[in-house]
């Protein structure tokens, strides 16, 4: 067993070792009962073994409840990388190539940062992509989950009226992209999931689009879109 595979044996043991700031953390949610983690844990043990530089803790999920609810864990297996003790990049089911791709990423970085070379990703970049996002459709939506898939109860609710109304959107699952979930929340100035854009703009929240809704406008705004 390599050196940097960790299983975790306590709430204690996990926060002492995620406070370690300066380190690139690859934890991995399992559960004994579940058959893909059988094939993943090998695959995660294989990696560790490739990839010294960053450290692979592994945490029996049902075990840890606190862990689990603390990073929103609602399958297993899934990953997530963590870096500056701040989730990057997060992984749900058993993805053995896209684990393998991220893992390989973050190693090359972590591997300059200890040489001293710099990889710094402009803000610029991210507010990029945020936009191409927001505006890659008439009516965009940023959302827990997929719309067959909800992954909260909120999002559920936004779905359903949706399709209530039989209106057609895009969307996007902001707990597969760390960047995208943390950075519109900035790039938007609203703080919560889900949220709807229309033409590229913010329409809000569930609240706001339950209140668009009775009052015809949001029906309006869509048919305005739609027509440009």
């Amino acid at each position: 067993m390599s050196a940097n595979l960790i299983d975790i044996t306590s709430d204690a043991q996990f926060a002492d070792l995620i406070s370690k700031k300066e380190a690139v953390l690859i934890l991995n949610f399992w559960a004994s009962w579940a058959e893909p983690c059988k094939q993943m844990n090998d695959v995660f043990a294989e990696l560790a073994g490739k990839f010294p530089v960053l450290h692979f803790l592994k945490i029996e999920a049902e075990e840890y409840p606190d862990i689990s609810e603390q990073f929103e864990i609602a399958a297993v297996p899934t990953f997530a990388v963590l870096k500056g003790g701040k989730t990057v990049e997060r992984i749900e089911g058993a993805k053995a190539a896209e684990l393998a791709n991220a893992v390989a990423k973050h190693a090359k970085g972590a591997s300059k940062a200890q040489s001293g070379e710099t990889d710094v990703r402009p803000a610029q970049d991210l507010n990029e992509r945020l936009k191409s996002l927001i505006n890659s459709a008439p009516v965009m939506t940023f959302i827990k989950g997929t719309p067959q898939q909800p992954r909260c109860g909120f999002t559920r609710q936004l779905v359903d009226l949706l399709a209530e109304q039989k209106i057609k959107y895009s969307s996007f699952n902001i707990l597969v992209d760390e960047d995208v979930r943390q950075g519109l929340k900035e790039y938007s100035k609203w703080p919560t999931y889900p949220q709807m854009y229309v033409n590229g703009e913010l329409i809000g929240g569930l609240d706001i689009v339950k209140e668009l809704i009775s009052s015809g406008e949001l029906d309006e705004m869509i048919k305005e879109a739609n027509n440009k």
